[in-house]
């Protein structure tokens, strides 16, 4: 692994070529929008009174932000369920939309950008250093379940993507 971040460090037009074409094929958003690490946010205190969202909202009132239904909203996204990482390409290649798995401002999580360049190492690694398919015709179970973090359902013949094999 060194000698090949040493090339590629060596190479930089390499190395953008290949960050390209991997946000290019699978981004860096799409898989956090559909399924944020945590689907309601930090808890926000209001400080003054507001009007968010049309509804007025007390001075002291705590609010939760609810990630995994922004991000599935029909009113901002189209086909807002699909997997399409090709959404949040525009002519240059930059994201065009606003996601926040991770939240906004001052309690965002402090490790979003870890986070990010971590998803798309580990995702490009483990697309070319493995050879991937399903165990059979059934497509890979992407039902969640409840709690405070997105974890996977079952559905009878797959296996979920957090079971230890």
């Amino acid at each position: 692994m060194e000698w090949a971040f040493a090339n590629l460090l060596n190479h930089p037009t390499i190395l953008e070529k290949a960050e390209a074409e991997i946000d290019s094929q699978v981004g860096q958003n799409q898989t956090l929008r559909l399924h944020p690490p945590i689907p309601l946010l930090l808890p926000h205190y209001s400080s003054d009174d507001c009007i968010t969202g049309g509804f007025s909202v007390p001075r002291g009132t705590i609010l939760l932000v609810n990630a995994c239904a922004i991000h599935r909203d029909p009113e901002q996204w189209s086909d807002p369920t699909s997997f399409k990482p090709e959404r949040f390409e525009s002519g240059d290649g930059r994201m065009n939309r606003l996601v926040i798995p991770f939240g906004l401002g001052r309690r965002a999580c402090p490790a979003a950008t870890l986070a990010h360049k971590f998803m798309g190492l580990a995702l490009g690694s483990l697309i070319q250093c493995f050879e991937w398919k399903r165990i059979g015709e059934a497509e890979v179970d992407m039902v969640e379940t409840e709690g405070l973090t997105n974890a996977q359902g079952k559905a009878a013949g797959s296996i979920p993507l957090n079971t230890k094999l």
